[in-house]
């Protein structure tokens, strides 16, 4: 029996060995570059061999050179293809295509292109469909998210999709890896199959359960680190998508109300008017009181005056006056008073 036993392990023993083996031997597909591949700033221990095609150098030309003429305006030596990393500090200031060399520095064939990773993060309301990214989210509504970036190119090495991790961290401090929704059932947001530029989840998150959900503000950001790329060019928008928030609470913060309503109810406002009367007035013109001017009675004196003077007197005086020349009632008063001086003489 005790040798039986020794033979079992042994086998069990064999068979791991051959397994660590294997595994050991295959190169992930996700790390294998082919000429003409997209490589991404930040990875680390990339298989580029059959990229290179036996040269030991990578060169790069500026937008417009003659490529087939000229020499590389970079160049990056290549000493161990089977582990190449995509530094920052060599490739961020020279994306584009690169080529491998040959040993007089010519163009010898596309080794690989050279891009610079983007990663951006959206949020979405699908029970109202309406974009919440850096707004609010009522208690209740289903959430997904939305993905856009140009890391899908690495689909170009025999892989299917990209792993994108979507951290969303608590009011209190706390990161879920996965989300329940509307029917209880949850979802892993670690590592999510990324297979387009412009990707969705389902409507993973239902923020109704307060026991999992508290209420305030929620952080939320997506990153990949796809070969260490994150860790090696941990930059917010390229390889980590810029942070957002999502506030969780019963009521709008727009409005004034201690609770969330639904369907608000719109009193009416009646306007009375008032019509007053219109009052006519009509002037009635009050009537107008004539009085005479009085008489003055002018009493002459007794002195008995000619008759003949007096009336050439009264007739010159009853006369319609001719227009006169300024000085003339002063001359004929003059001439009046010499008349009856001389009537006066004679009589006496």
């Amino acid at each position: 029996m005790a040798i039986k036993n020794f033979h079992i392990l042994a086998i069990l023993a064999i068979s791991c060995f051959f397994l660590i083996g294997f595994a050991g031997a295959v190169n992930p597909p996700i790390r294998t570059i082919n000429p003409g591949n997209t490589v991404f700033i930040g990875e680390q221990g990339l298989d580029i061999t059959a990229a290179m095609q036996g040269d030991t150098q990578i060169g790069w030309w500026a937008s417009g050179a003659a490529i087939s003429t000229s020499r590389p305006d970079q160049t990056v030596p290549v000493s161990n293809p089977g582990s190449f990393s995509v530094s920052p500090s060599q490739f961020s200031a020279y994306p584009g295509n690169w080529y491998h060399l040959s040993p007089s520095s010519q163009a010898n064939g596309s080794a690989f292109t050279v891009v610079d990773p983007q990663l951006d993060l959206r949020v979405e309301d699908t029970t109202v469909n309406v974009d919440v990214t850096n707004k609010w989210v009522p208690t209740g509504d289903d959430v997904r998210f939305r993905i856009g970036t140009n890391l899908v190119s690495i689909t170009q090495r025999g892989i299917s999709s990209v792993p994108i991790t979507i951290n969303v961290q608590s009011p209190t401090g706390g990161v879920y890896t996965a989300l329940a929704n509307s029917a209880g059932t949850t979802t892993s947001i670690v590592n999510i199959p990324v297979t387009s530029a412009d990707f969705s989840t389902a409507s993973i998150w239902n923020t109704g359960s307060r026991d999992l959900y508290p209420p305030g503000t929620y952080t939320i950001w997506a990153e990949c680190n796809v070969n260490s790329m994150k860790d090696n060019y941990g930059q917010s928008g390229k390889t980590i998508s810029n942070q957002v928030s999502l506030l969780d609470q019963d009521n709008n913060p727009l409005i004034g109300n201690k609770a969330y309503v639904t369907n608000p109810t719109t009193q009416a406002t009646t306007v009375v008017t008032t019509t007053l009367p219109t009052t006519i007035v009509t002037a009635t013109p009050l009537p107008v009181t004539t009085t005479p001017a009085p008489v003055t009675n002018i009493t002459i004196s007794s002195t008995t005056i000619p008759t003949e003077p007096v009336t050439a007197a009264t007739t010159a005086a009853s006369t319609p006056m001719p227009t006169k020349s300024p000085g003339f009632e002063g001359t004929l008063a003059v001439l009046a008073t010499m008349v009856g001086m001389a009537a006066y003489t004679k009589r006496n």
